[in-house]
């Protein structure tokens, strides 16, 4: 199993509950609605808890968890037509793209 861990930030001018409501309520469905998506075996996104009044600001608005059975299955999603035409244009609506980071990672579950 290969998960992909991605970090981000909101774009400027967009404030945390914008960017929370249009990653669910518009982000996700177009991800969805792509045939690929089903290469998916599981994605969960985090939101950083809220911080104590006078802590900093965290380094990202969202993390996000995408679970693939291969990196060949991870790679089929991200190069296909409906990823690359519906998917990753719409990011500009909510990302911050200079923030964007990410990791491939294969997982080693000690508790569950």
């Amino acid at each position: 199993m290969i998960k992909l861990v991605m970090t981000f930030k909101r774009r400027a001018g967009m404030d945390v509950q914008a960017f929370r409501d249009y990653r669910r309520d518009v982000h996700a469905p177009i991800l969805l609605s792509i045939p690929e998506a089903e290469l998916m075996r599981r994605l969960v996104v985090s939101y950083p808890a809220i911080p104590p009044a006078g802590a900093e600001e965290p380094r990202f608005d969202a993390m996000v968890e995408v679970w693939f059975d291969t990196a060949h299955d991870m790679i089929a999603m991200f190069q296909s037509d409906g990823f690359r035409t519906k998917v990753d244009p719409d990011h500009a609506n909510f990302v911050d793209p200079t923030s964007f980071e990410q990791v491939v990672t294969e997982e080693i579950i000690l508790v569950e």
